[in-house]
């Protein structure tokens, strides 16, 4: 019995995330054939890996795509997981995106005879001219080989993380000082647990000053559109928060709040937890960070001579914590009383099914602002892809456009006839799209 004729796309999207809707809505609004596949819901992500309190980091009016508004959250509010879900759904449905959901992904090829590449899903098989990853590279939770299994400790990653009641009693150690970490463990302690916060190196805008949110300044000053890391910084992460409507995350508030401090945490042996001696160097270089951010808005203001109201106490950030003066080195968690951890250390990828000549050794993608080393394979939703913003919602939407404009320039050579008649790079009619609100 013959095996039944593969399903043909001009694009093959994986991944029904923000990435996969901004890549579909540029594809569809230049009329390019493409299929979207999700293994599981559209934003599954935001519904499920993520904590029951989450809300985005930044207000409404800018985490979103630039032609839909949020429905039910104000401007300047902080949308909940879950409405950002609903967004992103809502936003798919607009532009009638061919996104398939449950469809799983196990392997891309390129042809062996013939243009293109097959990939085979749980579905069937699809080829397509060109495939784009739009998996994003939060895929698998990454937690340090630090802590064995067998520890006498609860271990979960922030990923898995719901609310304090799902921990069993006792103390929680929270390792990792980006915005996961510091509002899981301000989320605990204010359930009544004690909680151990491992604080490694971080940057730390403030949430708002001078009456403009941070996303306004990061915007305003250039820095969103910063095209590469600073050196030494490429795994820094952002302490910044829009819990309880938006606050500037200070690790010295979290401290007179209860929470211990302690450096970067290092090892474990016989029941013992080893730190880094590096609390103070870690908290003075957010502080810097900081301060730098608000020395330069002040510089903008003054210079293009806007009216907007001073704040010279964000300047005032006051002694460093006692924890940072005398840091724990070491904490025997039976007389600590700690009885779990949340490892709030990020994600790795995990592009197995990719099996094309377009990943380094690390099994990481090789790509210029998302256009891999393997003709005809993008990525999409990468750290820094072209800049500091890709991973937020709004930065992969500008993402997505650059790639579909590759993808398109692509075609308008195929479309070359041989007969001296000038290319055609002018975008096929525009299907229906979201409409701004």
């Amino acid at each position: 019995m013959s095996s039944p004729e593969p399903e043909v796309t001009e694009v093959l999207v994986v991944g029904g995330g923000q990435a996969g809707v901004a890549m579909s809505e540029h594809l569809t609004q230049r009329g390019i054939d493409h299929i979207v596949v999700e293994r599981n819901r559209v934003a599954e992500n935001w519904r499920t890996a993520r904590w029951d309190s989450l809300v985005a980091n930044g207000p409404a009016w800018h985490d979103r795509f630039p032609s839909m508004a949020f429905e039910g959250v104000a401007a300047d509010e902080f949308a909940p997981k879950d409405a950002v879900a609903d967004y992103l759904e809502a936003y798919a449905k607009a532009f009638c995106s061919p996104i398939r959901t449950g469809v799983s992904v196990t392997s891309v090829r390129r042809n062996e005879h013939g243009a293109g590449f097959t990939a085979h899903t749980s579905e069937g098989t699809i080829t397509a001219r060109y495939v784009v990853a739009a998996t994003g590279a939060f895929q698998n939770p990454a937690i340090p080989p630090l802590v064995p299994d067998d520890a006498p400790l609860t271990q979960i990653h922030s990923s898995t993380y719901r609310n304090p009641d799902q921990l069993p009693a006792g103390g929680v150690l929270v390792v990792g000082a980006g915005s996961s970490g510091v509002q899981i463990a301000a989320e605990l302690r204010r359930a009544g647990r004690e909680v151990t916060l491992a604080v490694g190196p971080h940057d730390r805008p403030p949430q708002r000053y001078r009456g403009r949110a941070f996303v306004w300044w990061l915007g305003t000053l250039g820095l969103w559109q910063a095209a590469a890391p600073a050196a030494g910084s490429e795994h820094v992460t952002i302490a910044v928060s829009g819990a309880d409507g938006g606050h500037t995350v200070d690790f010295r508030d979290l401290a007179a709040d209860g929470i211990r401090l302690v450096g970067r945490a290092s090892g474990y042996s016989n029941g013992t937890l080893t730190f880094d001696d590096d609390l103070a160097a870690n908290i003075e270089r957010g502080d810097s960070n900081y301060l730098a951010i608000l020395q330069a808005a002040d510089a903008y203001i003054a210079r293009n001579g806007l009216d907007l109201p001073e704040e010279p106490e964000a300047h005032n950030l006051g002694p460093l914590p006692a924890d940072a003066l005398d840091p724990i080195r070491e904490l025997d968690i039976a007389a600590a009383g700690i009885t779990s951890i949340v490892w709030a250390t990020g994600f790795k990828s995990d592009y197995s099914w990719l099996q094309v000549d377009a990943l380094d050794e690390r099994g990481l993608p090789r790509h210029q602002r998302g256009v891999s080393s393997e003709p005809g394979v993008y990525f999409l939703g990468l750290p820094w892809q072209s800049s500091r913003g890709s991973t937020f919602i709004w930065g992969v939407w500008h993402d997505a456009k650059y790639l579909a404009d590759q993808i398109e320039i692509q075609d308008s050579y195929l479309g070359y006839d041989g007969d001296g008649v000038p290319w055609n790079f002018v975008p096929k009619a525009p299907a229906a799209r979201a409409v701004n609100a």
